[in-house]
């Protein structure tokens, strides 16, 4: 037993274990196992040509000496990303805490009452902040959530600018380049028209829709658009702000202003800078635009005995419903990032964060006043936090980096000087010392802060915000911890058991790849830091790329899509401008097959493609005639297919190579949506079977935490012909050499994250990748085989086989008048989250176990789900009142002094022995969807105040 070897601490099965599991299936061994569930065509003739596995003292020791080769230099660049204090308490009790981290999406609310807590105070803090009606549980980045912003106006335009096709956007010059950037991309496919100006001069004529303004500006200036937004209004375009969250304690909302959507980032609460992600944006709007929301919406409701109870509300799943009428393809949020960030304003409250606003304010001013007396001129007639100041770049620059500092240099003889809560007086004297330094002069000492305010007295806030309790009683780290502790106690997580969602990967988050994101030279380097102190994140996300080549077959990564979405509309993107690339602009029809996830069709309609539907078989395959019929009808517009593989169903489709030659042969070619790819890994890759581009999904196949519901990281792999179309960025050119404009914020996206799925690729090596995905097949056909006899099986391979995951048919149940949801939640009984709910199939459930899953806890679940079948058989149709209808059961159900239940406490709550060593309890008995639509809350107003009268 070789106890070093990073593979064996992440694979669940023993060596012991693997004549049980493979004499259950009925096979010799893994290999047959594999060679009867995967096509032989497509097998790779070779090992991954990867470095050998390191040991995890040896990856500790690596990634300890390459961080070293990053300069952590004081950091007063800006531009949306500022130095952080993250909160011991939070650090330790939510980022480093296994039970934050591995949860999943909250879908299974009754399981997820923690989660969801958190998430409403985040919603809270953004709400009250803005001055707005309603905000969404995170989006991905500033960038990408003003461009919602802008789809979103878009999408609410009045009956008549729809009518005359009004599709002029303002954008204020003052937004930040990588903001632009952004928008640049988003806007064309869906036929917007960007104009880039001064907010002053804009005439506001009929042919615009919308408008966005950046507040403060990218350089500091802080604008009363009170005027503005009022004549906008006048004329029907709608405003959006994009504003600095921790400004909004000390200046007036936008909501106060008039604005229609508010975004803008909650790095500063809290979370580290981590060269560029992953961070908690922020989108807020108002009430009459819910419906047009990107993401998702944590709402208040109540469970069956009428009490309070939380659940995902709006967002996601309704803009996914909509396929290619949809305004959105977001799938997921920053649930890990805004947890910490809504945790931050809890732990300070209005008062504190009050506090932190007017020392940074106060630290600007300092410096301001300090650089004046030494003959810098500062030339903005409002600022908050930062200051824009005249002198010779070159010469500051090099005294600033001489002295470990990093101002931003926006022309030859203005430097732009962001001041942030980690900013001492000690600071402001090397600043002012620097700057002396630079033109000769001698310096002056600060001794204290500066009481002068540089804020337009119109624009100082008088709103109160945070009033509710939850915001005013956790200011000792006492209080806090019980706090956070209190809610971790309400969430399943993977520290308590299994989570076998098909299509979603929930496998082991190791703590040697974790552990890395806490050390200072890795999460607290900005983004726009300059590439020289950088060295050792370069050197990490291009060994991480060169894997991930190797992986897919591929030539090209960027890892700048910061989730599975963003991957989606990069890849498709990427085609795109291949095809204009080539005079063949026309070109733009995707085909899908209707089993697609809908974020397929979703990103396809951003892309601006026309999207056919292709048919599946009655086994669950792609309808090879009718998607030959579709590309030839097609071919001189066939832009690319979307295909899943192995499929949605779970197996690897046979005919998948004369599929791809058949989009090729008709001038198309083939996106691979990579959410399925910890089937492929070293069996086969999306180059073997004749894709062009797929994404990957790192926080699935890779390691990367699901966070609750996020952070996410989502690149794409590309063959060559794609490769001079990868994304850029507007300050730091990274992508091809015909790089399409920026996906994300962030040059590298997620970058701080991506040291997990690099160390779990380097400590796997090529022989644990494979074995790892052996493994996962080898779990899922274990668990088909012991729920054969018991649940239908939709669909399986030629051979009767599951790739990593299998669908159980559970509509005929209804017969005994049980519901799919009925099984999800009788299973929180059991102590296990439900496996993926009628998706792709209406009335099933999806199970996929991972390769991190050991026997006994494999067997654990099997036994839940067998026994619950059991339940089943004794449940009839005109019995409302059995333990299935009645999940999940809480303890305080248990202990009441009334049981008027027709079966025993021990069988609602102890059904089978293994149960009582670790009994997870639901907070909640199962939650009152219909009430929480009627009566949509998505903030921290008492229950109370909701009641139906």
């Amino acid at each position: 037993m070789k106890t070093d070897a990073f593979a064996l601490r992440h694979i669940g099965p023993r060596e012991t274990d693997l004549q049980h599991m493979l004499k259950t299936i009925g096979v010799d061994s893994i290999e047959q196992l594999v060679y009867e569930t995967l096509p032989d065509d497509i097998r790779l003739k070779a090992p991954l040509n990867l470095d050998p596995a390191m040991t995890e003292f040896e990856f500790a020791n690596h990634i300890r000496e390459l961080g070293k080769k990053n300069k952590t230099y004081k950091s007063y660049i800006g531009l949306g990303y500022h130095p952080t204090i993250v909160p011991a308490p939070i650090q330790r009790n939510i980022f480093e805490n296994p039970g934050w981290y591995t949860a999943y999406t909250p879908y299974q609310a009754e399981i997820a009452q923690g989660r969801l807590e958190a998430i409403l105070n985040f919603q809270t803090t953004v709400i009250e902040l803005t001055g707005m009606e309603i905000a969404n549980a995170s989006l991905l980045d500033e960038g990408t959530a003003a461009a919602e912003a802008m789809a979103l106006l878009f999408d609410v335009r009045t009956r008549d600018q729809k009518k005359n096709n009004t599709h002029k956007f303002f954008v204020s010059e003052e937004i930040l380049p990588q903001t632009l950037s952004v928008l640049q991309t988003r806007s064309t496919p869906i036929g917007i028209e960007l104009v880039v100006g001064n907010h002053e001069t804009f005439d506001f004529s009929n042919e615009f829709f919308g408008a966005i303004l950046q507040y403060p500006g990218k350089y500091g200036q802080v604008n009363d658009y009170s005027a503005f937004v009022a004549k906008a209004k006048e004329n029907e375009i709608k405003v959006a702000f994009a504003a600095d969250i921790l400004s909004l304690a000390t200046l007036t909302s936008p909501g106060e202003m008039g604005a229609a959507v508010v975004v803008g980032t909650t790095q500063r609460f809290g979370v580290p800078m981590g060269y560029g992600g992953p961070h908690a944006a922020y989108f807020a709007t108002k009430d009459e635009y819910k419906r047009s929301m990107p993401g998702r919406i944590i709402g208040v409701s109540v469970d069956v005995n009428g009490n309070r109870a939380l659940r995902m509300a709006l967002g996601t799943r309704e803009q996914h419903i909509k396929r290619e009428k949809a305004t959105s393809n977001i799938c997921t949020a920053q649930v890990l990032l805004a947890v910490m960030a809504g945790m931050y304003a809890v732990y300070h409250g209005p008062e504190g964060l009050k506090y932190i606003a007017n020392k940074v304010h106060a630290s600007a001013v300092t410096t301001a006043e300090a650089l004046n007396k030494i003959g810098v001129s500062q030339v903005n007639s409002a600022y908050f936090d930062t200051i824009l100041v005249k002198a010779d770049a070159q010469k500051v620059k090099a005294a600033a980096e001489k002295n470990k500092v990093n101002f931003f240099y926006p022309d030859a003889d203005t430097i732009s000087i962001s001041l942030n809560e980690t900013t001492s007086i000690a600071d402001i004297n090397q600043i002012v010392a620097i700057f002396a330094e630079a033109l000769g002069k001698e310096t002056v000492s600060v001794s204290e802060l500066s009481e002068a305010s540089q804020l337009p007295a119109s624009l100082e806030r008088t709103s109160s915000f945070l009033t509710h309790d939850v915001f005013n009683n956790h200011h000792s780290e006492s209080q806090l911890m019980r706090y956070i502790k209190k809610l971790e106690r309400k969430d399943l997580s993977l520290n308590h058991s299994m989570i076998s969602l098909g299509s979603c990967t929930m496998k082991l988050n190791a703590a040697s790849e974790m552990l890395p994101l806490s050390m200072p030279n890795w999460n607290s380097i900005h983004p726009f830091a300059p590439v020289d102190q950088v060295e050792g994140y370069l050197i990490m996300l291009k060994r991480l790329e060169q894997q991930l080549n190797v992986i897919t077959g591929f030539a090209g990564t960027t890892l700048q899509p910061n989730s599975g979405a963003q991957g989606e509309y990069a890849g498709l993107m990427a085609i795109r401008a291949y095809h204009m690339s080539r005079n063949e602009g026309h070109r733009n029809v995707c085909l899908i097959p209707s089993s697609a996830h809908g974020t397929n069709p979703a990103s396809a309609a951003m892309a601006g493609m026309k999207i056919i539907v292709t048919k599946t078989t009655p086994e669950g395959n792609i309808d090879v005639e009718d998607l030959r019929e579709k590309a030839i009808e097609h071919k001189d517009d066939l832009s690319c297919l979307m295909v899943t593989y192995p499929s949605t169903h779970g197996v690897f489709e046979s005919s998948i190579i004369e599929i791809t030659k058949l989009i090729h042969d008709n001038g198309g070619l083939v996106y691979m949506d990579g959410a399925n790819m910890n089937a492929q890994v070293g069996l086969t890759n999306p180059a073997t079977i004749g894709a062009d581009v797929c994404h990957l999904n790192l926080h699935k196949t890779f390691a990367i935490p699901h966070g609750g519901g996020g952070p996410g990281v989502g690149p794409i792999c590309v063959n060559e012909k794609l490769v001079p179309f990868l994304p850029t960025n507007p300050i730091l050119k990274v992508g091809g050499e015909q790089a399409i404009t920026a996906i994300s914020s962030a040059p590298y996206g997620s970058a701080l994250v991506c040291l997990i799925s690099y160390g779990y690729i380097t400590m796997m090596g090529a022989e644990g990748l494979k074995s790892a995905t052996e493994h996962a097949i080898l779990n899922a056909n274990y668990m088909k085989s012991r729920f054969e006899g018991h649940y239908p099986i939709l669909y399986t391979g030629e051979c009767g086989r599951a790739a990593h995951e299998m669908i159980l048919d559970c509509r005929a149940f209804k017969e005994n008048g049980i519901e799919v949801g009925d099984i999800a939640k009788r299973l929180m009984d059991y102590g296990f989250h439900a496996p993926t709910v009628s998706f792709p199939v209406a009335g099933t459930l999806m199970i996929e176990p991972t390769e991190s899953e050991d026997l006994a806890e494999l067997d654990r679940f099997c036994d839940a789900l067998i026994s619950i079948r059991k339940e089943i058989e004794a449940a009839t149709a005109d019995d409302k009142n059995n333990v299935l209808k009645n999940a999940p059961h809480t303890l305080a159900m248990l202990t009441t002094d009334n049981w008027d239940f027709p079966y025993t406490r021990e069988k609602a709550a102890y059904p089978l022995d293994y149960i009582a060593e670790n009994k997870f309890w639901p907070s909640v008995r199962r939650v009152d969807d219909a009430y929480g639509d009627r009566n949509l809350v998505c903030s921290c107003a008492p229950i109370e105040a909701y009641m139906e009268s």
